[in-house]
């Protein structure tokens, strides 16, 4: 085995250098990120099962979708109060505890024999997903303390993330082609399990000592706060503009302003309000939030596109989805070679830049696009994006105080929860009212259901279906022109908020890291924090491709 405390000359610069990690801290990085990229795919996994789920359990309309957004949800809700538990507690006790009941919550969906029962338990496996995740983000830098490793074990981390989301549906899909729906929440027991057996040897305890008071008042108003937020967002997303979803949307952003109030009170907050005014900090935990709205809002329109327009199946969709992970996988270690050389800010503001041009690409497209025109322009947004949030994700690493690792991990992946649902309902929204306008004089006189016509493309197909041949022929080829139009108009607002994200990047970060070259004194050893990265555009994915208003 190697020895952990190794120390390379050529990465002194003029000091002693921290210790390199050896095979055991690797080997540890490895146990997390098997769990890590079950609960990503959890995200995504439901959509090719919900079919068989509602056969057997016959949900109602509203049951299904809470099926397929609770564990989300509580997920989102849950980041920021266990990030601060597994500061106070410890980090690798947290990830114990989360790999427990993820394990327990995934045999009982397994063979749940309701919706209800369904319903309560991807509650629970949101309540486990969010005990693992900021934990284990936020034990990166314990494991690796040396700068350069330490970049090599984000850039791992990122595409796990990744690809976790875009394997979702295509592990379900092929699950559901052997076995019964219960079958895609086992796959995550072995996972689990080999955590619980190997964590507590390979992973050191993080506890930081505090012996402050968990506030469970901040708590109950930070879930509060993200909750109704996050789910009138999304409503607004599905159906546009209601009352009830507003309403959602204020509550959740006064108890916000009640909840940071408390937390300038605080001799010990939850969230460290000081931390994200740090332009080291909250510039990369902006930045993901731009990135994050751009991925997800457009991850909507590249499935309805590879499905709906090109007309190929869920699963051939969903596997010719992976095909941009070769993006990544240039552009995430062209990156990091860059940072080594020059300000992270410039290549990190490159990287989105890199994804405005893979937006604007998309915009291109047209009905009768060959798929390789589709799948280069996902893998260049996609390649730029996880190459910007690598570096982005560095940047909280170092700004992070290592008894608060795990609070700013939460908050870095909360942000891509909001920033996520943003895309969704403004992208989204965007593509719809285009579609909308191009079908309001498109559609024949007389055709029955005209509104359903006008208002989606998966409503004209259904409506098509009933038709005539010469009718359906008319009616799908406007409807597949419009949808493609907005998808260009979505790519376009994409690409300039990825511009955006570029000149913030530079801006706000310019000389306040410099290189990814390791500091003139070791990092402390009880440290962490990271941020998951963003998805590729996968079939079904991400949030619920299905619910969405287009």
């Amino acid at each position: 085995m190697e020895k952990t405390s190794e120390r390379t000359p050529e990465n002194t610069p003029g000091s002693t250098p921290g210790p390199r990690a050896g095979r055991k801290e690797w080997t540890a990085l490895g146990v997390l990120m098997l769990p890590l990229l079950l609960v990503s795919m959890d995200v995504s996994v439901l959509y090719f099962a919900i079919p068989y789920i509602s056969q057997d359990l016959e949900p109602s309309a509203t049951q299904q979708l809470w099926i397929l957004d609770m564990y989300g949800f509580v997920l989102a809700g849950l980041l920021i109060v266990m990030g601060a538990l597994g500061d106070r507690i410890g980090r690798r006790a947290l990830v114990l505890a989360g790999a427990a009941v993820f394990g327990v919550a995934s045999v009982a969906a397994a063979y749940a024999h309701s919706a209800e029962v369904l319903i309560g338990v991807r509650a629970l496996l949101g309540l486990g997903g969010a005990a693992l995740m900021p934990s284990t983000l936020a034990l990166i830098r314990s494991l690796f303390h040396d700068a350069k490793q330490r970049a090599k074990a984000v850039t791992l981390w990122t595409g796990v993330m990744t690809t976790g989301v875009s394997l979702g549906p295509v592990v379900s899909g092929l699950l559901l082609e052997h076995f019964w729906w219960g079958s895609v929440f086992l796959v995550n027991l072995p996972a689990m399990v080999l955590l619980l057996a190997l964590v507590p040897f390979l992973v050191p305890e993080t506890a930081t000592g505090a012996r402050d008071r968990f506030d469970v008042l901040s708590a109950v108003l930070s879930l509060g706060a993200l909750l109704p937020v996050i789910y009138g967002i999304k409503e607004w997303a599905r159906h546009g503009y209601e009352p009830l979803p507003a309403l959602c949307v204020i509550a959740g952003l006064a108890l916000g302003v009640v909840f940071v109030r408390r937390q300038k009170r605080l001799a010990h907050p939850m969230v460290d309000l000081g931390l994200l005014g740090r332009r080291a900090f909250g510039g990369p935990v902006l930045a993901n939030l731009l990135a994050m709205f751009a991925t997800v809002g457009m991850a909507v329109f590249f499935t309805q596109y590879l499905q709906s327009v090109l007309g190929q199946s869920p699963l051939t969709a969903a596997l010719w989805s992976l095909v941009p992970a070769a993006g990544v996988a240039l552009m995430a270690p062209t990156a990091a070679v860059l940072a080594q050389r020059t300000d992270r800010a410039y290549v990190m503001g490159g990287g989105f830049l890199v994804a405005a041009c893979g937006f604007l690409w998309l915009a291109q497209l047209r009905t009768d696009s060959p798929l390789w025109v589709a799948l280069t322009g996902g893998a260049v947004y996609a390649g730029g994006l996880v190459a910007a949030m690598t570096l982005a994700n560095e940047f909280a690493l170092g700004a992070a105080p290592p008894e608060r690792a795990g609070s700013a991990a939460a908050v870095l992946e909360s942000g891509q929860e909001l920033g996520g649902a943003l895309g969704m309902a403004i992208l989204g929204s965007v593509g719809a009212a285009v579609y909308s306008r191009d079908m309001a004089d498109a559609v024949p006189a007389g055709t029955p259901h005209a509104d359903a016509v006008r208002e989606t493309l998966g409503g004209a197909a259904a409506v098509a279906a009933e038709l005539p041949t010469a009718a359906a022929d008319a009616v799908l080829t406007a409807a597949r022109e419009a949808f493609t139009h907005g998808l260009g108009i979505a790519a376009v607002g994409a690409a300039v908020v990825m511009a955006g994200a570029g000149a913030l990047s530079v801006g706000f970060l310019r000389g306040a890291g410099g290189t990814t070259a390791p500091p003139s004194v070791p990092a402390a050893p009880e440290s962490g924090g990271a941020t998951p990265a963003p998805h590729l555009p996968a079939a079904g994915e991400p949030g619920r491709a299905p619910s969405v208003p287009y």
